[in-house]
C-alpha cells in the first residue's frame, strides 16, 4: 500500500492526502514531523521535508511531485485540467500557494500562532502576525479574488489541484484563528467553504481539529 510520510496538519501533506482521497487511492499515513526528522526519513526525502511517499518500494518527495505522480498512475478523476492553458494555470496556482501563500500564512501566521508556542516553546511575535494580516495576506487574497470571476474553481472550471493547494493553506490560516473575510473576498471564501465541505478535506480537518482546539 502507498504510504504518505508526514504530519497531516502540514498543508503540503494535506494536499497529497486530499488528492489521494479524491482519487480513491488506498494509503497509509505515517506521521513524520519536519523538525529534526530521523536519518532514515532522509533516505526517502533528501531535503528532510514532508511529505514523502513510498509506493511499491519506490520513494518520491515534494507534494507537487507526488500529486503529479498520482495523476499519472491514477488519471481518473483528473485533478489537472486537460486544456493546456488551464493546466498551466492550475500549476501556477499550486505554486502560488506552495511558495507565496506559505511564506506569509505559514511562516508569519500559522507558525507564529500555533507551531512556535505549542510545539517549540517559542513565544508568538505578535508584531509579525499583525503586519502579515494587515499588509501581506490582503495582497494574496486580493489576487485570488480577482482570478475567480464568480467561478467556484481556480482553473479549468472544476475542482483541481489549484483549489486543493490554495485551500490547504487557508485551512492552516483557520487553525491560527483567522479566516477569509466573506465581505471583502466573497468569491474566495465561497471557494474555500465549498472545498472544505468535500469529504476529502473534511475527513482530515476533523481529525486534526483536536490538535488546535
Amino acid at each position: 500500500m502507498l504510504t504518505v510520510h508526514g504530519a497531516s496538519a502540514s498543508p503540503f501533506v494535506r494536499k497529497v492526502l486530499v488528492a489521494l482521497e479524491e482519487k480513491g487511492i488506498p494509503y497509509h499515513n505515517e506521521p513524520v514531523f519536519p523538525f529534526g526528522p530521523n536519518p532514515e526519513f532522509r533516505k526517502i526525502s533528501p531535503l528532510g521535508k514532508i511529505p514523502a511517499i513510498t509506493d511499491d518500494g519506490r520513494a518520491l518527495s515534494d507534494s507537487s511531485v507526488i500529486c503529479a505522480y498520482l495523476e499519472r498512475t491514477h488519471p481518473e478523476p483528473p485533478l489537472y485540467p486537460r486544456d493546456p492553458y488551464e493546466y498551466g494555470r492550475a500549476l501556477w496556482f499550486e505554486e502560488y500557494a506552495d511558495a507565496g501563500m506559505v511564506a506569509v500564512i505559514g511562516a508569519k501566521v500559522f507558525f507564529q500562532k500555533v507551531v512556535g508556542p505549542r510545539f517549540l516553546n517559542q513565544p508568538t511575535d505578535e508584531a509579525v502576525v499583525a503586519k502579515a494580516l494587515a499588509e501581506e495576506v490582503p495582497v494574496l487574497f486580493d489576487y485570488l479574488e480577482s482570478q475567480l470571476d464568480g467561478a467556484r474553481a481556480l482553473a479549468g472550471g472544476s475542482f483541481s489541484i489549484a483549489d486543493i493547494a490554495v485551500t490547504s493553506q487557508i485551512v492552516n490560516f483557520r487553525y491560527a484563528g483567522q479566516d477569509v473575510d466573506a465581505a471583502r473576498w466573497p468569491k474566495l471564501r465561497a471557494l474555500v467553504d465549498a472545498a472544505v465541505a468535500r469529504p476529502s478535506f473534511a475527513k482530515h480537518i476533523e481529525r486534526d481539529r483536536a490538535l488546535f482546539a
